[in-house]
């Protein structure tokens, strides 16, 4: 069962992702929260960051994929950003929340439309 984790929360972006066109040219927010999911006893103990994961890598991570090369779906960002973090880090799963607040869907009031995936080793 897992049960420690990190998290980010909040982070804000600008890309250039989106099914439309418009979205890809003229860009828009993207809020993104990560779970880390990794056994943080060792570093709880020992308060040393070797026995843990630094937070500044996964933001970079996830700043680089939505500054990044254009995508059509939040379900691709969502996986990039998964994937690289389970395949480079010493954790077990990782959860990964992507929102546009700005949508253009026409007429609509929402707080925004998202997508959240669940990922482990």
């Amino acid at each position: 069962m897992l049960k420690d984790k990190i998290i980010l929360k909040g982070m804000v972006f600008y890309g250039y992702h989106g099914a439309r066109p418009a979205e890809q040219e003229v860009g828009q927010r993207f809020v993104v929260d990560i779970e880390i999911y990794k056994d943080t006893s060792a570093a709880g103990i020992s308060d040393n960051l070797i026995d843990t994961v630094s937070y500044s890598e996964f933001y970079r991570i996830t700043k680089q994929v939505i500054e990044g090369p254009n995508r059509k779906l939040l379900e691709n960002l969502a996986e990039v950003i998964a994937k690289e973090i389970l395949e480079f880090h010493d954790v077990d799963a990782v959860k990964v929340s992507i929102k546009k607040p700005e949508v253009p869907i026409k007429g609509s009031i929402l707080d925004y439309a998202g997508v959240e995936i669940f990922r482990k080793k």
